[in-house]
């Protein structure tokens, strides 16, 4: 923990909760651009089977991968083979002449062409139109392949006209990790591979764990019904075996990865998009990613894959957190698994938070 390895780790400050189970167990992470400041775990990975929490723990980090998505795109418009303002139907022909939604009743839908076609801009800022998902993702997110799925969103109706709403859509950043598939010529989850996590380093970030991997990965819990414990539960969005090769990456959601991979990422966009002595995405890019994209009239501050504002990243279904702090130049890292929690556990964030900027918030 650098030179404070007399001061307790972050994590100490998360024991009241995990005593008084709000909160199974966590890994968090502080560290600024050259160095991990504090990486440490509190609780359990498995509360029934008093397995506790390793630091190397796996999460599903779910829309966390949305960032990342973004990034991969943004790596192209760097190289000028993509451009943000250009309509969809440009990338992906199977978008051309969509139709919006204006009528729907019991018995009819009444449908027009909207005003401009969907642009690269609009699906990365949740602005487009596109539904959160098709009806053809069912019973879970990960069972078609990337093309197929993208042409049910193409097959489905808009439900505003582009650019005049934020409505959170996954159906918008798959279509941007099809795009990546189509210009880069290769699958998307080989991009990522290639271009993001094999030169950062980030081994245990995947769309389909290992065996190995899937052992250390942490339980998700919700409250029981009288919100004072916890319940075991499945991830309801993905296909069990995890490991099962028929399961598809999803670019909105589906990444497993660990507190480690996740800082070695927000590393290099805090250092203006260099790390391991290389470039991987301008600063231009970095900007405009992280800045406010949704119209003036849009109360919704969000950039194009990124929560916007001050600080930036994004959180993930199951409570993950993943912040990066330019003023106070850290990076920090919130791994949990959680579809909600009892008593005072959604204070955990907080206290973590508070902990963080306490021993770190002056650069040290």
């Amino acid at each position: 923990m650098s030179n404070q390895t007399a001061v307790a780790p972050l994590a100490s400050s998360l024991h009241p909760f995990v005593e008084s189970r709000s909160l199974a167990g966590a890994v968090v992470l502080v560290a600024n651009k050259d160095r991990v400041l504090d990486l440490s775990a509190a609780g359990y990975s498995d509360v029934g089977g008093k397995k506790l929490m390793q630091t190397n723990a796996m999460f599903w980090i779910a829309s966390e991968s949305k960032p990342i998505t973004s990034t991969a795109l943004m790596m192209l418009v760097d190289e000028g083979k993509v451009h943000l303002d250009d309509p969809v139907s440009k990338y992906l022909p199977e978008f051309y002449n969509l139709w919006l939604k204006t009528e729907q009743s019991d018995d009819h839908i009444l449908l027009k062409r909207p005003k401009h076609a969907i642009t690269v801009r609009e699906i990365l800022s949740h602005t487009s139109g596109l539904p959160f998902a098709s009806p053809m993702e069912q019973p879970t997110l990960d069972l078609l392949p990337l093309r197929v799925a993208v042409l049910g969103y193409a097959m489905t109706p808009l439900e505003y006209e582009p650019g005049t709403k934020y409505q959170y859509s996954n159906a918008g950043i798959n279509t941007a990790g099809r795009i990546i598939e189509v210009v880069s010529g290769m699958p998307y989850e080989s991009f990522l591979n290639e271009r993001l996590f094999k030169p950062l380093g980030m081994k245990d970030t995947t769309f389909r764990p290992t065996k190995a991997q899937i052992a250390r990965l942490a339980k998700s819990y919700k409250p029981n019904d009288a919100k004072n414990d916890l319940v075991e539960m499945p991830i309801g969005q993905l296909k069990y075996p995890l490991d099962d090769a028929s399961r598809y990456p999803i670019p909105a959601g589906g990444l497993f990865s660990t507190a480690t991979d996740m800082a070695r990422f927000g590393q290099m966009i805090l250092n203006g998009g260099v790390a391991v002595g290389k470039r991987f995405i301008s600063e231009a890019s970095i900007h405009e990613m992280t800045r406010k994209q949704t119209a003036n009239g849009i109360p919704d501050s969000y950039g194009l894959g990124w929560g916007a504002g001050e600080t930036f990243g994004h959180g993930g279904a199951h409570s993950t957190n993943f912040t990066i702090d330019p003023k106070h130049g850290l990076v920090l890292i919130w791994m949990v698994q959680h579809a909600g929690f009892p008593n005072n556990g959604d204070q955990s964030y907080g206290a973590f938070l508070t902990a963080a900027m306490a021993r770190y918030g002056n650069g040290n």
